[in-house]
């Protein structure tokens, strides 16, 4: 079995793959409660274990992080507790892209495992992956795997954050699909804010990706992470996949294996 996880500014993001690539099931934990090795590897059992998995079946591990600090603690319990010594995704590994950005050590390695995926799901196809995590990331990758570079917006969380931090009667809502522009009370108001606000953003920013990076060639838009499930049906993405950082790093690990 291959664990593979994807440390996020909220939240550790987490698969197990069986050897032919297919996901057994998943988990998440707050990034903000990753505090220590022996913590995050009693968890990274307990969770195995919970699901009817022997933490000795797991024989490989793939890692990528956007939060350095937590990383240590991971890669640690990694050894302390499983005795294996993680892959972890960075500058200098094999990914089978070509990164066109100014610097490529700036790229944020959960962007690239997306990238990796997409590739991978449509070979010889521009894509733009559009990641609606604790940031909404668009990035566009064309039919040579050349990693053009992108886009980053505030997620729908931050922005939620932003609004209640900054103003004295602004409460915090549920993030939920809105049928309806019109609100009628504050709380509705500030859900349809958010929900239509970022539809018009992602429709906007794809659009100019497409004229830019594809000068008018077909395109496959992906849509993933946590909040792709809101927009379900809305039409902004020709394929969601909620697990494309996941699948990018097990078949990272192929690659450089």
């Amino acid at each position: 079995m291959i664990l593979c996880l994807d440390v996020g500014n909220s939240e550790v993001h987490g698969g197990l793959f069986n050897p032919k690539g297919e996901l057994f099931f998943q988990f998440r934990k707050n990034t903000k409660n990753v505090n220590s090795s022996d913590e995050m590897g009693l968890f990274l059992k307990l969770v195995l274990k919970e699901n009817d998995v022997e933490p000795a079946s797991i024989k490989k591990i793939s890692i990528c992080s956007v939060v350095p600090e937590s990383l240590h603690s991971i890669q640690n319990a990694c050894l302390k507790y499983f005795s294996i010594r993680p892959f972890i995704l960075k500058a200098g590994k094999k990914t089978g892209l070509k990164i066109k950005y100014n610097n490529p050590l700036e790229v944020g390695t959960d962007r690239i495992a997306n990238a990796i995926a997409s590739t991978h799901m449509f070979p010889k196809a521009n894509t733009i992956n559009v990641d609606l995590g604790t940031a909404t990331t668009f990035c566009a990758i064309n039919t040579k795997n050349e990693y053009l570079g992108g886009a980053i917006i505030p997620g729908l969380k931050i922005s939620m954050k932003s609004l209640v931090s900054n103003t004295a009667k602004l409460p915090s809502v549920a993030i939920i699909p809105q049928d309806s522009t019109l609100g009628k009370t504050t709380a509705e108001n500030i859900q349809s804010g958010l929900y239509w606000n970022h539809i018009g953003a992602i429709k906007e920013i794809t659009s100019n990706l497409k004229k830019e990076c594809f000068q008018g060639e077909d395109c496959k838009i992906i849509g993933t992470g946590g909040f792709t499930r809101l927009f379900k049906g809305v039409g902004l993405f020709d394929v969601e996949e909620p697990n494309l950082v996941l699948n990018g790093l097990f078949l990272a690990l192929k690659l450089n294996t």
